[in-house]
């Protein structure tokens, strides 16, 4: 195991962080399935992402106060104080350190749609439309639906590396969903790296799932180092509120480095394609 520099260009900034981990190169095969794949019926299946309407009417501050209520909740648990006025953006001024954050996220970043007060199902559907495939919220492989609140303090390392969720088995042929719900903005939001589900595995340089630490927290997904061809230069969408983030799970994602003054949250779903 080694500790390795992962260095990337974010909104034309240069950012650096230490992974520790095992790196290798990988087969000189491509893991994208282009036929056939959920994002094969849109204009935007080269990019490998696109942004896309999500809510209607009230639904988004429902969505809101219902992530609000899992994060107050994840307070309770850990019996850590926080004041009655509390908003998301804010959430910094309350967990003031990691140990906090750790305990905290340890809840956030595996519900399911039990816990969510809001139809995820209907979301679904309404991305199903739009991609022109049937997709579901239950993950076969896990026996559950997946939902992640991801929190990002300011100027911090609570951020995923970049990586691929397609590396993970049960992420194969899923659609990658990415809500903004508080404090996303060009400085907070999303980094993805266009076109890089089309890249072939010998051309990146990455951990083996489970195998990347950072900041003393370990990561199931790999951390991807760099590409044969240069440093990952990302660019951050940035979907509005109401908005919604869809991506290929091979696409090149993670390192949301928040350069703002707010905390900001997002809500992550991975909905399958059913099978026929």
């Amino acid at each position: 195991m080694s500790v390795e520099t992962c260095t990337l260009y974010l909104d034309g900034k240069p950012f650096q962080f230490a992974v520790e981990g095992n790196f290798f190169w990988g087969e000189n095969e491509v893991l994208f399935e282009k036929k056939d794949s959920v994002i094969s019926k849109v204009a935007w299946q080269d990019e490998g992402y696109g942004v896309v309407p999500a809510f209607e009417g009230n639904e988004f501050n429902a969505l809101q106060q219902s992530i609000t209520a899992n994060i107050i909740k994840a307070f309770k648990i850990h019996k850590i104080p926080y004041p009655e006025d509390f908003s998301l953006k804010n959430y910094h001024n309350v967990i003031t350190t990691d140990e906090d954050h750790l305990k905290v996220i340890d809840i956030t970043r595996n519900l399911t749609n039990e816990d969510i007060d809001f139809d995820i199902d209907m979301l679904a559907e309404r991305f199903g439309n739009i991609l022109g495939y049937k997709l579901t919220s239950y993950v076969e492989e896990l026996k559950k639906s997946h939902i992640q609140i991801r929190i990002n303090r300011p100027s911090s390392l609570d951020i995923n590396p970049p990586h691929r969720d397609g590396y993970l088995s049960y992420w194969k042929d899923v659609i990658n969903v990415w809500i903004p719900i508080e404090g996303c903005t060009p400085e907070t939001s999303l980094p993805v790296l266009p076109g890089s589900h089309l890249l072939p595995e010998s051309e990146i340089l990455r951990t083996e799932s489970k195998g990347a630490k950072i900041n003393g927290n370990t990561y199931y997904v790999p951390c991807i180092l760099k590409t044969k061809s240069a440093d990952l230069r990302m660019i951050r969408p940035n979907p509005k509120e109401g908005e919604a983030l869809l991506f290929s799970p091979f696409l090149i994602h993670g390192a949301a480095v928040n350069r703002s003054e707010n905390t900001r949250v997002s809500m992550e779903l991975r909905l399958p394609k059913v099978k026929r």
